[in-house]
């Protein structure tokens, strides 16, 4: 490192805002992957890990300098450089489509990935779900059971059920070694259902009981062993657009009549109703999804689960979300027809953490990085937005769709993001340089759903056209 540029006395400081060594000597011309270097060595971790590292809320993407003089920081004190581990393994970015799947004969609605990554499962408007073989790419299943359009699928976190439901407001469990429907059809809303939302594995490790919200203004708990209504939540006076069940024994729901509501999961009781938005309330995200979709399912390790009993599998889910949790309350995301998303903390608080404002039509989905710290938000107004998970504030806008963004799925790491469009195509965002990397043609016809496997090898879409296909790098 030459020391042509000046220094600067400069001290680490942790997430939770903790200084860690003492003030030391730098020069101005360090860059990232020196700061690596130092910080891995303060530290002292076994092994090296790898850091972002922000000044004044603003990440150091080149020389140190650059960013101390965009921001006009002063260097007479002591510069704090606030330093964020990052994921040790890497995701590689999809860059071609592996196969191209037929077999459903109306459009995809939704792709779903089982919470580690080696099942596949699809539902369509032809009333089927469908199964496929991973490694193969081939069909494995189709399963019959459904009178009209799958609008939803959802995979227990244990990843031994899939739940679909449908445009009558039926709801069927299937099992995914086999394909056949356990027990019977789940009846009792009147009208279309809009999302489904398992019980956590760490609070329950037998993935018992599931949430589904309907068009009918209601939310309903299910016993999937009994194939039974356990509770009806009703308190929404218009279409409840989306539910999730949060890590802390609460259910969230919104909906069409502009709230969000906040209820107990074990009695049912309502706890709050958050309110802001102007317009329908269209999607929600919780900063810990990533680690409730996948339970004890961890992609660095990449174990499979075969072997374990309950209590294990309950033990490493509740390490693997307290970790991503922090210690803090857990946050929740939600976006709007009002062009509008609001950062909450619904656990303690029914006021809003922030506002957050900028697109120019609908917001159709919202979605948490794994790791929680940045929150992605897919638009009509042909963009993807990025913005702070913490505090809300704007980071960037990702352009280059040229139609409605439908849909949005992250890397399990947290460094890549894809998006699918109603212009037919697919793309890779990186977000270290927040800039498009790959552009993926290949569907005849606008895209309606996009996952990417939580063990990060691959992505897959579906939509109108009829086709899955398979994304690899």
């Amino acid at each position: 490192m030459s020391d042509d540029s000046g220094r600067v006395l400069a001290q680490f400081k942790n997430e939770s805002g903790d200084l860690i060594g003492t003030p030391f000597d730098l020069p101005l011309n360090v860059t990232p992957d020196q700061l690596e270097l130092i910080c891995n060595a303060i530290i002292q971790k076994e092994e090296t890990v790898p850091y972002t590292f922000f000044v004044n809320e603003t990440e150091v993407t080149g020389k140190l300098e650059e960013t101390i003089e965009k921001h006009s920081i002063e260097t007479e004190k002591v510069v704090e450089i606030v330093y964020q581990p990052q994921a040790v393994f890497k995701v590689r970015a999809v860059t071609r489509c592996t196969s191209t799947i037929p077999g459903h004969t109306e459009a995809v609605i939704s792709v779903a990935f089982s919470p580690d990554g080696r099942h596949l499962a699809s539902g369509s408007g032809d009333t089927t779900v469908r199964f496929w073989d991973v490694s193969t790419e081939t069909p494995h299943f189709t399963c019959k059971g459904h009178k009209h359009w799958i609008l939803h699928i959802a995979w227990s976190p244990d990843g031994k059920k899939l739940a679909s439901a449908c445009k009558i407001g039926e709801i069927c469990i299937w099992d995914p070694e086999t394909g056949k429907q356990l027990g019977k059809a789940l009846k009792g809303h009147l009208k279309w259902i809009t999302w489904l939302s398992w019980e956590p594995l760490h609070r329950n490790p037998e993935c018992r009981y599931l949430a589904s919200s309907s068009k009918d203004s209601t939310i309903k708990i299910w016993d999937t062993c009994t194939f039974s209504i356990q509770k009806t939540l009703a308190s929404h006076t218009q279409s409840v657009t989306c539910v999730k069940w949060g890590g802390e024994g609460l259910i969230y729901s919104s909906s069409q009549d502009r709230t969000i509501k906040v209820w107990r999961a074990e009695d049912g009781v309502l706890c709050r109703t958050l309110q802001g938005h102007g317009h329908w309330v269209n999607h929600m995200a919780l900063n810990t999804d990533y680690a409730l979709r996948t339970g004890a399912f961890d992609p660095i390790k990449g174990q499979t689960l075969d072997n374990l009993n309950q209590d294990a599998l309950k033990k490493q889910a509740l390490q693997r979300y307290q970790d991503l949790k922090g210690g803090r309350p857990e946050r929740l995301v939600s976006g709007s027809d009002d062009f509008t998303l609001f950062l909450w903390e619904p656990e303690t608080n029914s006021k809003n953490v922030g506002r957050m404002t900028g697109h120019q039509a609908l917001i159709n989905q919202v979605c948490y990085s794994p790791d929680g710290r940045l929150i992605a938000s897919a638009s009509f107004d042909k963009s993807v937005k990025i913005w702070n998970g913490d505090n809300g504030k704007y980071i960037t806008s990702l352009r280059g769709h040229v139609n409605s963004v439908y849909q949005i799925s992250w890397s399990a790491d947290s460094r890549l993001l894809c998006s699918g469009s109603a212009d037919s195509t697919l793309k890779v965002w990186d977000m270290k340089i927040k800039k498009l990397m790959f552009d993926l043609p290949g569907h005849a016809d606008e895209v309606y759903s996009v996952d990417w496997s939580p063990d990060g090898t691959r992505v897959c879409s579906g939509g109108k056209d009829k086709v899955l296909k398979v994304w690899r790098s």
